[in-house]
């Protein structure tokens, strides 16, 4: 979404800013200061120094989606907790993503695990996963009933289950040079699709939704959540640096076998799939000089624009969705996020 359309839902994302900081304002002695630190440098709040700072902390898509699906029947301000509980766990996830993906950079800057090391990145993202699964208990002060609150911590706690699972697929299939894409749909249908389907599902249990417009919203989320995923695997062989704040080609460089490279090991012609096996089942690092083949090989083989055909239906599967949503102002933001969303740049 363009920083105009942003604009429009300024005042959701800083109530649920002010959400998460304050479920992350926990009273502690000050020698764990530095471990609250770690979660809110994650979050772009704080430097290294653990100085306050506004750093670039994500487009806050999740917790959007969470506060629209409830206004299309609700107040958005109700589901403030739970729109920073799904925001918190997408959080708390990314920080292990960049450990189990030895991934230096997140959001241009260096990862906590590479500021702080191993083991307290991983202890920082047990701890935002607690504080995360904290917030859905804060939706009692807003109004929710007991039941919509329990209702709505079975949804977060099956979604980080399925996000697990999504992990150790894709942990699984790095080298193997066989994961076809059925396999890999049903792995970023649990990786990704999942917490935005959780966003919106969460989101219409608080406002109250018909169990039809609950139904079409979870359909919606979880389209848009493949179509999402599609796009980031577009932006991690085809994105530039200055926009995405990865390296040039970082999924050839990481081996990370997304749509682009099933694609291409699938249809390249036997010379090009001889150096995509090479490459994806190689041990060493991957040179400049490979990467920029490997580029070129996907090229050949059509594969740029497979993927950005195969995210362009997703995203109409979303848009078909929302026909059962209730027309209004909420239903016209969620359309406009899914147009946003699809031949983005970071």
């Amino acid at each position: 979404m363009d920083a105009d359309r942003w604009s429009q839902h300024a005042d959701y994302l800083a109530a649920v800013e002010a959400e998460m900081r304050d479920c992350l304002s926990l009273a502690a002695a000050a020698e764990l200061a530095p471990f609250y630190g770690m979660m809110a440098y994650h979050l772009g709040w704080r430097d290294a120094a653990l100085q306050p700072i506004a750093a670039p902390a994500g487009k806050r898509l999740r917790p959007l989606l969470c506060l629209l699906a409830c206004q299309v029947t609700g107040r958005w301000e109700e589901a403030l907790p739970a729109a920073a509980a799904v925001e918190l766990v997408h959080n708390f996830t990314l920080i292990h993503d960049d450990i189990e993906d030895h991934s230096p950079l997140r959001r241009g800057r260096p990862a906590v695990w590479s500021v702080w090391g191993v083991p307290q990145a991983i202890n920082a993202g047990d701890g935002l996963f607690i504080v995360a699964r904290g917030a859905l208990l804060r939706l009692r002060a807003r109004g929710s009933t007991p039941e919509v609150v329990l209702e709505c911590i079975g949804v977060l706690d099956r979604t980080i289950l399925r996000i697990c699972e999504g992990q150790y697929l894709d942990l699984a299939f790095e080298r193997r040079l066989d994961v076809d894409e059925t396999a890999y749909r049903g792995m970023i249908a649990r990786k990704t699709a999942a917490l935005l389907e959780a966003a919106v599902h969460v989101g219409a249990l608080v406002g109250g939704a018909p169990a039809g417009v609950t139904a079409a919203l979870r359909a919606y989320g979880g389209a848009l959540g493949l179509a999402f995923q599609m796009q980031d695997d577009l932006l991690g062989v085809w994105g530039a640096e200055e926009r995405t704040g990865k390296p040039a080609a970082a999924d050839v460089y990481g081996r990370k076998l997304g749509l682009p490279a099933v694609h291409a090991l699938e249809h390249a012609d036997p010379a090009d799939r001889e150096l995509l096996a090479r490459v994806y089942g190689g041990t060493g690092p991957v040179t400049a000089g490979d990467a920029a083949a490997v580029v070129a090989a996907m090229e050949r083989a059509g594969t740029r624009a497979y993927v950005e055909a195969a995210a362009g239906r997703h995203h109409r599967e979303a848009l078909d969705a929302l026909a059962g949503v209730p027309a209004g102002p909420a239903r016209t933001a969620l359309a406009e996020i899914a147009d946003s969303l699809l031949g983005r740049e970071r």
